[in-house]
């Protein structure tokens, strides 16, 4: 009797199973590849997103009789009082449901990083819809303005800017990487700077670009092309944004955290200043260690770099022992020059460590941490660095000495 009813409950249960109960349709969807988030002047929030088009995405977005490409997204922006009320009410504009699923960058603008980003992050950490791995952006500006332009080399500009800092362009920073900055108690935030900056001629009619250079000649506008760019890191306090590095003292940033992975330095020739000797970067290796005696407080960072010589406009015996030993010490003083930029404005004009330094003295001085981490920013502020670095040229290519009329 037992095992009938079993039998019976099984294929009952088979019978009212549903497979696909909670199925969406990809037609009845809005895929959001990108968002930003502004301040309004009345203190509210407004989101924009970059939503995918799929008639541009099916038909290559090539008008019939070969006329020019059309946007591959459409940019829409609305205002509420927090990131949810904006995005309900902007689904009263957008005919699909709002799919989070495939977002690549969430940007940040200007004003509202400034006022403090935690009250922006809060959403995108809750909602199940978003994930940890999006990358963040700072804008130099709104990001209503970056997120409303496209890329003459990748489909999407989301997509362009996701390229860039994988491929090592900046500091690649996601949102869980965020939320960690955040909540650390020895290291503040950063986030790459993005923005627009005019890059050749626009690909089609209509797409013009929202840049100071467009705006200030109409008649013009559709001739200027911005792309987006990478400019820099932006310093935050607490979760407020405090500053910027530009790209050299980003650079600096990399090597002080041990995240340089890719890169070239370029110096003087060691014969002719007016010319220049290019190094692609192989391997690169940072250690910070602090020293603290109770009252003063000081660091020394060693750098490793090993390198490839791969461009040389200069007429140098690179075979002499003598010439590549100075072309070493001339790289060793661009990456030390590179270091103290980004040192200097982490510790006197921002008054924060966003160099993990604090991360290093709380490993090797645990007890003393609790003592002093509430006063560490004012401590790390007057803390001396001694950088030492190795650089060393390992190759150079596939030439040794640069024949005559090359």
């Amino acid at each position: 009797m037992t095992k009938k009813l079993v039998c019976l409950l099984l294929i009952l249960l088979c019978i009212f199973q549903s497979g696909c109960w909670d199925r969406r349709e990809l037609n009845e969807l809005a895929i959001v590849l990108a968002a930003g988030v502004d301040s309004t002047p009345e203190g509210n929030i407004e989101l924009t997103v970059q939503i995918v088009r799929p008639r541009a995405f099916g038909g290559g977005a090539e008008k019939p009789g070969g006329q020019p490409k059309e946007n591959n997204v459409w940019v829409v922006s609305q205002e509420g009082r927090s990131i949810l009320d904006a995005q309900r009410l902007l689904e009263k504009k957008v005919s699909r449901e709002m799919y989070w699923g495939h977002n690549v960058i969430a940007i940040l603008g200007e004003d509202i990083a400034r006022d403090g980003v935690s009250k922006v992050t809060n959403f995108f950490s809750r909602s199940p819809r978003v994930r940890e791995t999006i990358w963040m952006f700072v804008a130099q500006g709104r990001a209503e303005t970056v997120l409303n332009s496209h890329s003459q080399l990748e489909i999407t500009s989301a997509q362009a800017a996701g390229f860039m800092i994988r491929a090592g362009t900046g500091i690649p920073v996601m949102l869980k990487d965020l939320k960690m900055m955040l909540a650390s108690q020895t290291t503040h935030a950063v986030l790459p700077c993005i923005g627009l900056t005019p890059s050749g001629s626009p690909q089609g009619v209509g797409m013009k670009e929202n840049i100071a250079e467009a705006r200030g000649k109409q008649e013009d506008s559709t001739q200027v092309h911005a792309e987006v760019t990478i400019c820099g890191t932006g310093a935050f306090k607490g979760d407020k944004l405090v500053g910027w590095l530009d790209i050299s003292e980003t650079r600096g940033l990399l090597w002080l955290t041990d995240q340089m992975e890719k890169g070239v330095i370029t110096v003087p020739s060691t014969e002719d200043p007016d010319r220049q000797i290019s190094i692609d970067l192989v391997r690169a290796n940072t250690e910070v260690e602090p020293f603290w005696d109770g009252e003063n407080l000081w660091f020394d960072v060693k750098i490793e770099m090993d390198g490839t010589l791969l461009e040389q406009q200069s007429m140098e015996d690179l075979t002499n022992p003598q010439i590549y030993r100075t072309i070493e010490e001339n790289v060793s003083r661009a990456i030390e020059r590179r270091a103290r930029q980004c040192l200097e404005k982490a510790q006197y004009q921002f008054e924060a460590d966003i160099l993990r330094f604090g991360e290093a003295f709380h490993i090797k001085y645990k007890g003393e941490w609790a003592q002093i981490k509430d006063r560490w920013d004012e401590i790390f502020a007057t803390a001396d660095v001694n950088i030492f670095i190795d650089a060393r040229i390992r190759q150079t290519g596939l030439e040794t000495k640069r024949a005559l009329g090359e």
